[in-house]
């Protein structure tokens, strides 16, 4: 194994196993670091579901976890939960909430799929299990107009990602080998300057010039076209049906054993969600937003969140395919060995809720729990 591979892998290891740092402090969110959520506008009311007064869900406070945001805002997921209480934190990256989740202080969360991969593979696939999907899209390359007007002006230039290792990072990589350029995935210095960056952060580094463009999720993709960047790639465009998982749904092993009524509950108040998201979509990306203003402090402008919220499909389907790819695209870049993914997947309560509801099942691309 080379000095750089072995340095990464260490490195996105305690990514996973470590409380938030510093200098990762984003993956792709708003708001704080870590904030219980005790506001909801449905009680906790009946039967405990398995005797369990509280399951604690994590998610973050951006666009892309807008089924949890919704869910928590309307007290959809609530509704599915009778007496057990929905107690909510939020994260700002996937480090942290892995670590929530394996600490035992959080249950379920949404979360991308490169912190999932990590998580799994860190706990030698003992640690979680995605059992759901969330949210395809909404990533896209913003980039200055007046330096770059063509992919291949890209080269040379400083282009931002949320954090080293995470899913918009590892995307970008791989779009950089593609093209036939190098850089060193560690540093982030070569044919490209790769300079990992906190969200909140990229559009005050792209006013001042410190950055030319960005690899990023939404919002913080339309924020900058607000501030007049161009979108130059989304990434929807390099993925067969421009659908790939950008949000999951985890649950810790230990959790979904012991509590499978409750995980269901979950489960289909997800589904809930996204069908009432598809049916009252300007109430749900107001709803988002409510909640977003209330953990932030600030609602996003109409001229980011429009935009923003169209390029984002809901969606109960986790794209497993899509992630296994994800997986493979962090190994070429050097950022991880090979990940044992098989048993990743039980998608056995989410294909039980979807067919209560009449909906179709989903697969889990051969890495599912046997």
């Amino acid at each position: 194994m080379s000095a750089t591979r072995s340095t990464l892998r260490r490195g996105l290891a305690a990514m996973a196993a470590l409380p938030l740092l510093a200098l990762a402090a984003t993956a792709c969110g708003y708001g704080s670091q870590s904030k219980d959520d005790d506001t909801s506008k449905v009680a906790a009311v009946g039967k405990k579901i398995d005797g369990l007064a509280s399951v604690r869900i994590g998610y973050f406070p951006n666009l892309t976890h807008a089924t949890a945001l919704v869910g928590d805002q309307e007290g959809l997921l609530q509704k599915e939960l009778g007496g057990t209480k929905a107690s909510y934190s939020q994260f700002n990256a996937g480090p942290a909430e892995i670590e929530a989740l394996n600490s035992g202080s959080i249950d379920i969360g949404w979360i991308g799929p490169s912190p999932a991969i990590n998580g799994y593979s860190t706990t030698d696939g003992k640690g979680l299990r995605i059992i759901g999907g969330s949210a395809s899209g909404g990533v896209k390359l913003v980039v200055n107009p007046k330096k770059i007007k063509s992919l291949k002006d890209v080269k040379g230039k400083n282009i931002a990602t949320p954090q080293l290792g995470n899913t918009q990072d590892v995307a970008f990589l791989n779009w950089i080998a593609e093209q036939g350029w190098k850089v060193d995935p560690e540093s982030g210095k070569g044919d490209v300057s790769v300079v990992r960056t906190d969200n909140k952060i990229t559009p005050d580094a792209y006013k001042s010039g410190s950055i030319d463009g960005a690899w990023v999720p939404e919002p913080t993709a339309s924020k900058l076209v607000a501030e007049g960047g161009k979108v130059l790639l989304d990434e929807a465009d390099l993925w067969p049906d421009k659908k790939f998982v950008i949000t999951n749904i985890i649950v810790s092993q230990k959790f979904l054993k012991e509590h499978p009524d409750v995980v269901e509950a979950v489960l289909r108040g997800s589904v809930k969600t996204n069908a009432w998201i598809s049916a009252h979509p300007d109430e749900a990306k107001a709803a988002a937003n409510a909640k977003l203003k209330e953990l932030s402090g600030k609602a996003l402008p109409a001229d980011v969140l429009d935009p923003a919220w169209k390029s984002i499909q809901f969606t109960n389907d986790p794209l497993a395919a899509t992630l296994n790819t994800e997986a493979e695209h962090a190994v070429k870049a050097g950022l991880l060995e090979k990940p044992k993914l098989d048993g990743i997947y039980d998608l056995a309560p989410l294909n039980k809720v979807l067919k209560a509801e009449g909906e179709s099942p989903v697969d889990d691309a051969g890495l599912g729990v046997k």
